[in-house]
């Protein structure tokens, strides 16, 4: 285990997809000091020579609170109206604090047709390639505003997914409100498990998963164990880390036994 763990310090490319629940108090409003650590802490793994992809949550969330509207929205133009707001705080922020560490920041926006088309998928992989040979960190999240239910992801959990997929990364980290994948609910059961180790998905896993998270996202363990599918398929290593943490990404590179990782079926890290 330590041996599989050490060989994370490899890790050249990574994707980091972070929720709105680690992004955003229960108002919907943006934690600063959270998203400043995060900044903080991929900064410092850029500088030291890492290539780093974010995936972020938080759109419709931060739109809802700017727009004081109390009900999660439900309709796909909802949700389109509430994210063509919150998508520009939210990159405004994100372009602040990265500049405070001499970084620049660009947003790509995909839709689920942006993968499925060989072109466009293409086309998705050269301007990843691209953006990280100019040393820029792409902050990614669905085209909320132009997705409709037979073009979307669903959920950022299964972007980040396939956004590794199209960036090659070396690992993809997914940023959650709690440790990794448990043996039961843990906020629930007394007695659940991290489990520290996950090799290919059976079904035992899979049952494993509960429900939708916080009322601010739409992501539980569920899609979490779609997107280590993807990732498995892909060839890529997955982990489920706590993002409420400060320091939790520099810890999984340093090879640290923090959190849940899922290695790919036939992956030998050792």
């Amino acid at each position: 285990m330590d041996n599989v763990r050490s060989k994370l310090q490899d890790v050249r490319r990574l994707t980091v997809k972070v929720g709105s629940s680690t992004l955003t108090y229960d108002s919907g409003k943006l934690n600063l000091d959270r998203i400043e650590h995060l900044v903080r802490e991929l900064s410092d793994l850029v500088h030291s020579g890492c290539q780093v992809i974010l995936v972020s949550s938080g759109a419709i969330a931060v739109g809802r609170s700017r727009l004081a509207i109390a009900h999660r929205p439900k309709t796909t133009p909802e949700k389109q109206a509430l994210a063509a707001v919150g998508q520009g705080i939210l990159m405004q922020t994100y372009e602040k604090f990265f500049a405070e560490y001499g970084l620049t920041v660009g947003q790509v926006l995909l839709t689920k047709a942006d993968v499925d088309n060989g072109k466009r998928y293409e086309n998705a992989c050269n301007t990843f390639e691209t953006l990280l040979n100019y040393g820029v960190i792409p902050i990614v999240n669905e085209n909320d505003t132009v997705a409709t239910e037979e073009i979307e992801f669903g959920d950022n959990d299964t972007l980040s997914a396939y956004v590794a997929k199209l960036a090659k990364s070396d690992l993809l980290v997914l940023l959650s409100d709690i440790e990794g994948l448990y043996t039961a609910d843990p906020r629930q059961d007394p007695d659940a498990r991290l489990i520290p180790l996950v090799q290919g998905i059976t079904p035992e896993i899979e049952q494993l998963a509960s429900g939708a998270g916080s009322d601010r996202g739409v992501g539980g363990m569920v899609t979490k164990i779609e997107a280590a599918k993807i990732a498995e398929e892909a060839g890529i290593p997955m982990i489920i880390i706590n993002g409420e943490k400060p320091g939790m990404v520099k810890a999984v590179l340093a090879g640290e036994n923090v959190g849940t990782l899922f290695l790919p079926t036939g992956c030998d890290l050792s």
